[in-house]
C-alpha cells in the first residue's frame, strides 16, 4: 500500500480509503469486522463513515473496530442527513452540527474525528454559520479538519474565502462523486482542489456497481444496487452510460485486469485525487477493490480508458483550451 499526504494537512493516508456505508446494513457486524481487518492487513489506514449510514449503526460498528488502534487511523464522518424528527436533527445549522458531532463521537467511541464532512449543501442555513460551528469544533479538539461533500465548486470557493476572511479553520478535503461515467468533477472541482491544495476522496468509483462488469450486455444480477435502489437506476439510467460500462468491461478483460481494480485505479490516477473510497458488502467484493493499489496506470492507459466514456463539458465555452 502506498501513502500520501492529504492536501496540505500533513496527514498521511493510504491511497485507498474504505467506505463503511455497508456496515450495519448489507454487512452485519461479523462481516464488517472481517472487511475492516482485511483492509488493515492490506495497509489501509483511512476509513470513511457518516452518521446516516444505517442510522448510526455504521459508526457504532466502526467505533468498536478502531478501539486499540485509533491513533493509527484516519477517521471521517459526516453531518447533514436526518437522524430524528426534531428541528436540530438534520442540516447544517449550528445546533444541528453541535448535536450531531456529539452523537457521532459517542457512537465512534473517540474524542475526535480527523475530517468532519458537511454531507450536502444546506441552502436554508447561512454558510458562515456552518463554518463558524466547524471552526469551534476544531478549536475544541473534536474535529481536526472541516471537509465538504457534494458541494459545487463555487460553493467550496466561497467557503474557502469565508474561512480566510474570518480566520476559521480551513476546509481541507472534498468528497465528490467521480467515476469513469460520472466525470463532472473534472470540469471544476478537481482543478480547483489541485489549485487550493485540498484533499479529494471521491465516492462511487464503481458507479454503483455498474463498472464491475456484472451488468455488461444488459445482464441483471439478482443481487445488486440497481435491483434494490431506484436512485441508482435514475443516476446511471442513460443508455450511453451502460454502453460506456460495457466498453470498459471489454477493455479490462483485454488487458487482463479485474474491472473493479481497474475502475478504482483510473479514479486514483487523476493527479488531484488523494484516495478513492472503495466499498464492499463482503470479502469477495473487497479483494479486487484492494487490487487497485497494485495498478499504476500510465498516462497513455488513462487516456485509453477515458476515451471509453464521455468527457464533461469544459468550465467555459473555449473548448479548444481543454487541459487534461
Amino acid at each position: 500500500m502506498q501513502y500520501t499526504e492529504l492536501g496540505r494537512t500533513g496527514i498521511k493516508v493510504s491511497r485507498l480509503c474504505f467506505g463503511t456505508m455497508s456496515f450495519g446494513g448489507d454487512a452485519d457486524e461479523k462481516t464488517s469486522a472481517a472487511l475492516f481487518n482485511r483492509c488493515r492487513d492490506a495497509g489501509v489506514n483511512f476509513f470513511d463513515c457518516a452518521n446516516i449510514y444505517s442510522n448510526g449503526r455504521a459508526e457504532e460498528i466502526l467505533g468498536k473496530l478502531i478501539k486499540g488502534s485509533r491513533d493509527e487511523l484516519v477517521i471521517t464522518t459526516k453531518v447533514f442527513g436526518k437522524m430524528g424528527d426534531g428541528p436540530d436533527d438534520r442540516g447544517l445549522s449550528r445546533p444541528a452540527i453541535m448535536k450531531a458531532v456529539e452523537a457521532s463521537l459517542k457512537r465512534l467511541g473517540t474524542d475526535r474525528v480527523d475530517f468532519y464532512f458537511c454531507h450536502m449543501f444546506d441552502p436554508a442555513v447561512p454558510m458562515e454559520e456552518s463554518l463558524r460551528a466547524m471552526d469551534d469544533l476544531v478549536r475544541k479538539g473534536k474535529v481536526r479538519h472541516p471537509a465538504i461533500s457534494n458541494w459545487a465548486a463555487w460553493q467550496v470557493e466561497k467557503a474557502l474565502g469565508l474561512c480566510a476572511l474570518r480566520k476559521y479553520a480551513r476546509v481541507a478535503c472534498l468528497q465528490p462523486m467521480y467515476s469513469l461515467v460520472k466525470r463532472q468533477a473534472e470540469a471544476e472541482i478537481l482543478p480547483m482542489a489541485a489549485e487550493e491544495g485540498l484533499g479529494v476522496i471521491p465516492y462511487s468509483p464503481l458507479a454503483g456497481g455498474l463498472l464491475t462488469g456484472k451488468y455488461a450486455g444488459g445482464a441483471r444480477p439478482e443481487a445488486g444496487r440497481f435491483n434494490s435502489n431506484a436512485m441508482y437506476e435514475k443516476r446511471y439510467g442513460e443508455a450511453w452510460i451502460h454502453e460506456a460500462a460495457a466498453r470498459f468491461a471489454e477493455y479490462a478483460r483485454a488487458k487482463g485486469r479485474h474491472p473493479v481494480a481497474l475502475a478504482n485505479a483510473w479514479v486514483m490516477s487523476h493527479p488531484a485525487v488523494t484516495a478513492p473510497i472503495i466499498g464492499a458488502r463482503n470479502l469477495e467484493q473487497l479483494e479486487p477493490a484492494l487490487g487497485a493499489a497494485d495498478i499504476a496506470l500510465t498516462p497513455g492507459e488513462r487516456l485509453e480508458i477515458s476515451a471509453l466514456s464521455r468527457e464533461p463539458a469544459v468550465a467555459t465555452d473555449r473548448s479548444e483550451e481543454r487541459v487534461i
